[in-house]
């Protein structure tokens, strides 16, 4: 599953003396959500390969005729936009959620690969962890309310994963 808990409350703390407050301090849990990613790099070049191929053994029909010049550049374009479009899938699957658990504070971290980075905080005491099984954008639809707003999380995860973030979201803001 693309999450990671992390946790950070075992490690020893960076300063000594009198505790302070834990939103100063170390933070208890983070969690790391990011996109799955089906297709590693190497399967995109055996991809391309494969695909290249495939369009050059129709292709050799037509050598030495003018039909070959007139299917070339559509054999070609259709490869630069597989290209791009997978390049660009690669750039969304950058997209990065943080959600760092203090005693006295929830903080919720969004880095877009194509826009602004977003943040959302609330005092983990009045989060209220949410899940809509049906009628959100999603299937199971999990929202983090506090902080007079509401925001999403991992909407980008499979409907099962959603549910088991949800299921662990409840046990660790309590």
């Amino acid at each position: 599953m693309p999450l990671k808990w992390e946790n950070l409350s075992e490690e020893a703390p960076t300063t000594g003396g009198a505790s302070s407050s834990s939103a100063r301090g170390r933070p208890r849990r983070r969690l790391v959500l990011w996109p799955h990613r089906s297709l590693p790099r190497k399967g995109f070049a055996a991809f391309i390969l494969i695909t290249y191929a495939m369009f050059l053994l129709p292709l050799m029909a037509f050598v030495g005729t003018s039909a070959l010049w007139g299917m070339l550049p559509f054999a070609l374009g259709t490869l630069a936009l597989m290209w791009f479009f997978l390049e660009r899938s690669y750039g969304d699957g950058r997209l990065r959620e943080t959600l760092t658990i203090w005693d006295d504070k929830v903080e919720l971290v969004r880095l877009n690969p194509r826009g602004p980075r977003q943040e959302w905080q609330a005092n983990p005491h009045w989060v209220k962890v949410s899940i809509q099984p049906d009628g959100g954008p999603v299937e199971n639809y999990v929202t983090l309310r506090g902080n007079q707003r509401t925001v999403e999380i991992g909407a980008f995860l499979s409907p099962d994963e959603r549910a088991e973030l949800y299921h662990d979201l409840l046990r660790e803001i309590r």
